[in-house]
């Protein structure tokens, strides 16, 4: 007897809803529960900012004033705990200044109230489509294979190519961790980086910040330059911190 193999669903995306008005925001998690999302409602910006630091969300409706704190301010903390999201504002404010701050702090969508919810429906899915398409090049949260190819400590890495050419003209393929974690140290040079924060950076704001593959990562990253005969001395453990990457060799003090 011949069977068909089960249609794999796609997953529902999760839409967290900040917003004060408990009714409202009622209203808008059933009419997107019932367009096939899930949904977290917050009524607090503290709770809110607690749910997106431990949890991975695709989407945060964001009323922009709350009880605790400004929207604006709200989504300033995300990107302070390098917490990415995409954000459509909720607002009863038709000012123009308004809106155009929200759009200049990384807005993605700014929705004046009253609206319907098959257009907020509309909007949510419309930018959700755009956030996918803008990962399509991405081999790792923080590199895309259209990245300008970079140095570090004499090598040259190359993200177009996933490669990493060595002197005398020695080219390894490089795995897409490691060029994720010699990209984002290459980005912050001179600063501690925190073991979550280069987590989070590479594998994505859901990751399990203590698992250890990052350790065993940053091992064969080391591995492959003293195999080469470069040494990573600029880069070294922060005890009980993180990282650093200093190629001018500041401060070593507490390292």
């Amino acid at each position: 007897m011949r069977t068909t193999p089960p249609t794999r669903t796609e997953p529902k995306p999760l839409i967290v809803i900040v917003e004060d008005e408990v009714e409202l925001a009622t209203l808008i998690a059933n009419h997107l529960e019932r367009a096939g999302m899930h949904t977290q409602v917050c009524y607090r910006a503290t709770h809110a900012v607690k749910f997106l630091k431990k949890n991975f969300a695709n989407l945060l409706l964001l009323d922009i004033n709350l009880p605790d704190q400004s929207g604006f301010a709200m989504l300033a903390e995300l990107k302070a705990a390098d917490i990415s999201v995409p954000v459509i504002f909720l607002t009863g404010n038709v000012e123009e200044t308004s809106k155009v701050t929200g759009l200049d702090m990384g807005g993605d969508d700014y929705v004046t109230k009253p609206f319907s919810y098959p257009e907020l429906t509309a909007r949510i899915r419309a930018v959700l489509r755009r956030t996918e398409a803008n990962t399509d090049q991405n081999v790792t949260k923080n590199v895309r294979v259209s990245d300008e190819p970079f140095d570090f400590c004499g090598a040259r890495i190359t993200p177009e190519r996933l490669e990493i050419s060595f002197p005398g003209g020695k080219v390894e393929n490089l795995g897409r961790k490691e060029l994720g974690i010699l990209a984002y140290l290459n980005a912050h040079p001179g600063q501690v980086i925190t073991r979550k924060a280069l987590i989070h950076a590479v594998w994505g704001i859901h990751a399990d910040v203590k698992s250890r593959s990052l350790d065993q990562y940053i091992v064969k990253v080391r591995e492959l330059f003293n195999a080469h005969g470069l040494n990573l001395d600029p880069f070294r453990t922060v005890h009980g911190v993180g990282y650093i990457f200093d190629p001018r060799g500041v401060s070593k003090e507490g390292l």
